[in-house]
This record gives structure tokens, sequence and C-alpha cells, in this order.
């Protein structure tokens, strides 16, 4: 059998001959056209940078006539554009074009200058001459497959089709690219192979990335949750840090010298966020994290059947009416996981939230911990109003994860007799987020204020 031939066309050349019937998109067992809005424009700005598109493939009948086998969405996608008035949606990325514009000057002189054209909600008869051409006369590749019949059309069309397309949470994954490979090293740990629920389906249908890019939104942008797993990662990919994925890599690491199979059955696919969320909050508590484990042996035992939040419902209940990727649902489930966890522990959460500061303030700023204590309302208080004076409402510096470091800078400029107004409202104004680890972050503040010191001592 002789091997198929290459032919290349132009586009417009490739588009009139399936127009006329040439080249058919039309065999008895070829699939209705499929694609979406954002397949059709991604495929159109490929063409417009002169990207790469596959080969179409084609059979060919003893008297010449073409059929295609594989590429008949692209071909339809294509003559939408071209010939049936189809408007490149809103929604599309990268929707700016650069091209060459033709400028011709008073004395007839042609020169090219550079220019972009933004081709949201335009039709092709809408774009720039230039780019008209650069459509028309993109170079199209075709394989053909000769002395065809329409048995052999089939088994081709059955052959070049015979794979599985992306689903939404693998084509989700493809928006994270900056930290793509932090999550793959995440799943190489030992927590998701042996200490979950998690099928050999869910791992091979991208649910176990999602299940990282969650808990990833979950722990650390909470305030800017989405639901939809392509808003999250592409979230995620402009405002992640690498630390945060530092400390999930840690806290699995943990978790995997604890979790055993009478509890590795929490972590499935449905809430296993959440529930690596509610560690990350134990591990601020300072406590031996079996009694993470013992906790969740009791929830699974005991306390899951218990009613509890204002609702009187039991945990499996909170998500009845709503979608389990309801912020509010979220909300609703740490809440109560949270509250049972304390409970369990024996840990008020007014002697936390003040024994943690006073620890973390006298470790980090060596005091005794007892003069800390006995003035730490008074430098609550003047947080208080520093924040409200320098730092905007809305500002992530505000966050209560925040808090710590904040304080221990509000202590600093006592025991060090330095002003913290005009340092505060400049640093507010340059930034917008914090480092999670807040003695990371009361350091990175400490230098911070010493430059700026330093800085406005040389100028006076």
């Amino acid at each position: 059998m002789a091997r198929p031939r290459k032919q290349t066309y132009t586009l417009d050349m490739y588009l009139k001959k399936n127009r006329k019937g040439d080249i058919d998109n039309n065999a008895d067992v070829q699939r209705n056209f499929v694609w979406n809005n954002e397949q059709i424009n991604e495929l159109i700005v490929t063409v417009l940078t002169d990207d790469y598109i596959p080969p179409i493939i084609l059979g060919e009948e003893e008297n010449s006539k073409l059929h295609i086998v594989d590429g008949g969405c692209r071909t339809a996608a294509l003559r939408k554009f071209r010939e049936m008035n189809y408007k490149i949606t809103s929604a599309i990325e990268n929707s700016l074009i650069p091209y060459k514009k033709r400028v011709t000057d008073e004395s007839g002189n042609i020169t090219y200058e550079d220019a972009v054209f933004d081709i949201k909600n335009k039709t092709y008869e809408k774009l720039p001459e230039e780019l008209r051409e650069k459509f028309d006369e993109y170079q199209i590749e075709t394989v053909i497959h000769e002395s065809c019949d329409s048995l052999k059309i089939s088994r081709y069309i059955k052959r070049y089709n015979n794979h599985v397309a992306m689903n939404t949470d693998q084509k989700a994954f493809t928006y994270i690219d900056k930290f793509a490979g932090h999550i793959r090293k995440i799943l190489d740990n030992r927590f998701f192979v042996e200490c979950n629920n998690y099928s050999e389906k869910d791992k091979s249908k991208g649910v176990v990335e999602r299940i990282v890019v969650e808990t990833m939104m979950c722990m650390n942008h909470f305030e800017n949750w989405k639901p939809q797993a392509k808003a999250a990662c592409k979230y995620l990919n402009d405002n992640a840090t690498e630390e945060e994925f530092e400390r999930f890599a840690d806290n699995l690491h943990r978790l995997e010298n604890i979790v055993t199979d009478d509890i590795k059955g929490i972590f499935n696919k449905k809430d296993s966020f959440v529930f690596l969320t509610l560690f990350d909050r134990f591990t601020r508590l300072g406590i031996d994290d079996t009694r993470f484990a013992e906790f969740l042996r009791d929830f699974i035992k005991n306390l899951r059947l218990v009613k509890r939040n204002e609702k009187g419902l039991l945990f499996d209940e909170i998500d009845k009416d709503l979608s389990t990727k309801d912020k509010q649902v979220i909300a609703d489930k740490l809440s109560m996981l949270e509250s049972m966890m304390l409970d369990f522990l024996h840990v008020d959460e007014t002697d936390l939230s003040q024994g943690s500061a006073e620890s973390f303030i006298a470790e980090n700023l060596n005091m005794d911990i007892e003069s800390v204590r006995a003035d730490l309302d008074f430098y609550n208080m003047s947080l208080n109003t520093l924040l409200e004076n320098t730092v905007k409402v809305d500002s992530k510096l505000r966050n209560p994860e925040n808090r710590l470091s904040l304080l221990a800078m509000m202590v600093y400029s006592y025991k060090e007799d330095k002003d913290l107004d005009h340092w505060m409202s400049e640093y507010a104004r340059k930034n917008n987020t914090y480092l999670v680890n807040q003695k990371k972050n009361f350091i990175h503040l400490k230098q911070d204020f010493e430059r700026y010191c330093k800085k406005n001592r040389e100028i006076a």
C-alpha cells in the first residue's frame, strides 16, 4: 500500500474546495459539528498568529474526490468565520493580534508599521485588510490517503478519531502552567498514592489535580473562591506563591505519617480539600499531629452523626440544597469542623488567639511572655488605630491570617520607640499581599521598615 501523500493549500483555496464539494465534509460516519465558541476562537487565533494546526487527513476516491477523515470540525469552524459571519466572542483570551500595517505616504511609498488589533466581537469582514490576507494565505497542511472507497474512509475515520478529548478538569489544568510543575511534584507525595480514597479513574481524569487546586484556593485565597476549575486555575496562576505550595507539601508529608486505613476514606474527591484545609488550620495550634488523626476517627464514628451549627444540620446535610462547591457551603463545613475539632481537643478559641499572639511576639522579639501578656490589649488597640489610618479596608494586609506579624511590628515600634504611621502608609500603597508564614512575613516587614528608616535618615 502506497504511503499517503502530503498536500499544502492556502486556507482560502482549501475552504473554496470544501465549499464546492471537491473536499467533502459529509462522510456517512462523520460526526456532526460539536465545537463550542471557545474552541472556534482559539482556532482563529492560531491562524491569525501563524501558529501550528495539525494536518487535516483526507481520503481520496478513484475519481479524485476528497473526503475529510480527520479535521471536519476544524474545517467547519474556519468556514463559519470566513464565510458565515461568525463573530469572535468577548470571552476570548489573547485577543490582541499583532500584525504589520501598510502605510502609504504622500509620495506613494509603502512602509510597514507594527500594529495590534483586538479581535473581540469581530467577524472576518471587520478585520483589517492585512489580517484578512493573513487568514486567507495561511498554509493548511493535508495528508491524503489514495484509492479509497466508502469502507476505507469509514475505517480511517474510526482510526483517527479513536481518542479521548480533554475533560473539564484536564483542560482547566492547562491554565495553571506557572505552578503545574509544583503540582505534579506534590502528586508524587505518598499521601496521593496511599492515604486517600481516590479511584484510579479519578487519578487519570484530572480529579486529583483539581483537588490540589481547590485546596490551595481554600487554604490561601478563600475570599476569592472560584467554584469553576478553570477560573480557580487562572486565579492561582496569577496570585499563588511558591511558599503556599511548599507549605501544602509539608502538610501532606505530616499527614502521610498519621493517616491510616480506618480514616483515609475521609479524603475522597468530594470533601478532600475541606479536610486538607482543616489540617492546615490544625497545624497552627502547635499540637501533636496524632491528635488530628484521633479527631478524624471520632468524627467518622460519632461527630458526623451529631447535629450542629445554627440550622441544626448534620455535616452531610450542609450541601443538600446547594452545590458542594458553593462558597457558603464550604464556609459552613469548615466552621462546623473547626468547632468540632477545637471542642474535641479542648481548645478555647479565645485562649487560642490570645495565647498564640503572646507566644509569637515573645519568641520573635525576645521578650518576656508575661510582659507581652500584660500589654497585649494596648498593642491590639494601637494596631487597630494604625490600620484604620493607613490601610484600605479591602487590602489583604488586613486579613486575620496576617494579624500576628502586624501585631509584632506594633510591639517592635514601641520597643524601639519608632513611629510606624508614615512607613505603613507607604507600604500599604505599594503592597496588597503578605507571606503566609507569619514569622517570615514579620522579618520581611521589619527589614522593609528598617530600610525605610535608613533612607529617610539619609535624606534628612
